[in-house]
């Protein structure tokens, strides 16, 4: 791998480029799914292919290849300074890119157990288990399971003189459950929606999620849904659960803080955002208790946006980006960071695959657990009247991620701290810096979880990568519910 890097960066310098990158990358990934008792799909994939990433004339160019021959990677190089020539010609400006110690270094994913070590027959049978325990509940009319692999092995390579070797592997998996009567469809998912839970682990995921065991209780949850009564319209207390507050997180502060978004420079899948420059170190993002940070490093725990260094070779690092309710940090790479006089980038440029140019994506966006002991089951003992939200069914928020509409698959009525009734299609909406600004208590690091976001999307062509977001169980004061299913 040394070899093809060095055969590319010497192309990209004798033709003048100014800066230059090359990343090797070897994919594996795994992915099963059921459906009723049937595999509904089966994929054992393996790719392999590198880039190169060249400054010149102040542009930048970019070409890959699958072929790593010696003649492959200096045509690719060429190609790649070939490319930025032509964008020079249409350049607003030249690129400039915040100065970073180029590095030698070696990093992995913590595994236990190798995922690709246990067979396909063996993840099957456990997928076979969960649905006969989904389907065994009377009322369950469709069942889907779902298990995920992948291991990422990248070479890194700069001609500032980096050279980076990473091997990240990623587990995931989750079911569902469909009961359908009458005109209407009710799902549970387990451990979360949307394919479950995702996190930069081994084979050891699996067996610390306890699919089996939760399947039962999610499969009658579905069904009971039927009979429950729709959720009340009008202005509560609310309380998110852990997933569903990633979810928030996800789309409510991780998406508006991309340095890129926030410069227009992008604007696929997401829109643009509402924190302009002017905002920074300014804005009251939230109230006293929230704290959020980006994290990408190991300590903050196996998060689908955790590793050692990002795809530009910055290293892994923590930005605070709320701050006990203030403003105070964006997502941003080499040439964001220079443009808005950021001495050194946060290390967030990523790329889905080795035929894709690097973009800003998120890597953990947590919020900070409450200081305070205190559990979902003492915050809702603590709670007079209030609707509590869990595992979400639906989103919608607008091209600024400003105004917003999130729909759960189940509720629950509190009242002077217990729980009363199961509400079936709750929702609730509001505009981000005033909700965030109304949340007035969230649990303790026990109930803090590092969720997965497998499929996020953005850019042109479309990348789908994967982002973590820890959260704990919030309270908010005075939350507009019930409105997205009027009259259901």
């Amino acid at each position: 791998m040394k070899d093809l890097g060095f055969w590319a960066l010497d192309t990209a310098n004798q033709r003048g480029a100014s800066y230059a990158d090359v990343r090797v990358v070897n994919d594996r990934s795994r992915a099963l799914a059921t459906r009723n008792g049937k595999i509904g799909s089966a994929s054992d994939a393996e790719s392999e292919g590198f880039n190169v990433r060249v400054l010149v004339d102040g542009a930048w160019g970019f070409a890959s290849s699958a072929d790593p021959g010696r003649s492959s990677a200096e045509a690719t190089a060429a190609r790649a300074v070939d490319i930025a020539r032509a964008s020079a010609r249409v350049k607003e400006k030249d690129v400039s890119l915040a100065p970073e110690k180029p590095v030698t270094a070696e990093w992995s994913t913590p595994c236990r157990v190798d995922p690709f070590s246990l067979s396909v027959a063996d993840n099957l049978a456990l997928l076979d288990e969960i649905d006969s325990q989904l389907r065994a509940v009377p009322g369950i009319t469709l069942a889907e399971t779902n298990m995920n692999f992948r291991r990422e092995e990248q070479w890194f390579f700069s001609s500032e003189g980096a050279s980076i070797h990473q091997t990240k592997y990623t587990t995931g998996a989750g079911y569902a459950a469909y009961a359908f009567a009458g005109n209407e469809i009710q799902k549970r998912s387990y451990p979360n929606s949307f394919g479950g839970q995702w996190q930069n682990k081994g084979y050891e995921l699996i067996e610390e999620l306890e699919l089996v065991e939760n399947a039962r209780r999610i499969g009658d949850e579905a069904v009971r849904l039927h009979n429950a009564d729709q959720c009340p319209e009008g202005v509560f207390d609310i309380i998110l659960d852990g997933s569903q507050l990633g979810l928030q997180i996800h789309e409510s502060i991780g998406h508006p803080i991309e340095l890129d978004r926030v410069l227009g420079m992008e604007a696929n899948f997401a829109g643009t955002s509402f924190l302009t420059l002017d905002q920074l170190h300014r804005l009251r993002y939230g109230s006293e208790l929230v704290n959020v940070v980006a994290d990408a490093r190991q300590e903050h725990g196996p998060g689908l946006g955790t590793f050692g260094f990002d795809d530009e070779g910055v290293p892994a690092q923590c930005t605070p980006i709320i701050s006990s309710g203030l403003f105070t940090g964006y997502l941003t790479s080499r040439e964001t960071a220079a443009l808005v006089g950021i001495e050194r980038s946060g290390g967030a440029l990523r790329a889905e695959n080795w035929n894709r140019l690097p973009i800003i994506r998120m890597t953990n966006i947590s919020i900070l657990p409450g200081n305070q002991d205190l559990s979902l089951e003492e915050l809702v003992a603590s709670t007079d009247h209030a609707i509590l939200f869990q595992t979400n069914r639906s989103w919608s928020i607008d091209d600024k991620r400003y105004n917003f509409q999130f729909g759960t698959e189940i509720g629950w009525e509190i009242k002077k701290g217990k729980r009363v009734r199961m509400l079936k299609n709750p929702s609730y909406s509001g505009i981000t810096t005033e909700f965030w600004n109304s949340m007035d208590a969230i649990c303790s690091r026990q109930e803090w979880t590092l969720w997965g976001t497998p499929h996020c999307g953005k850019g042109q062509p479309q990348q789908v990568m994967g982002t973590g977001h820890g959260a704990a169980p919030a309270r908010f004061r005075k939350v507009k519910v019930g409105s997205a299913y009027r009259g259901a």
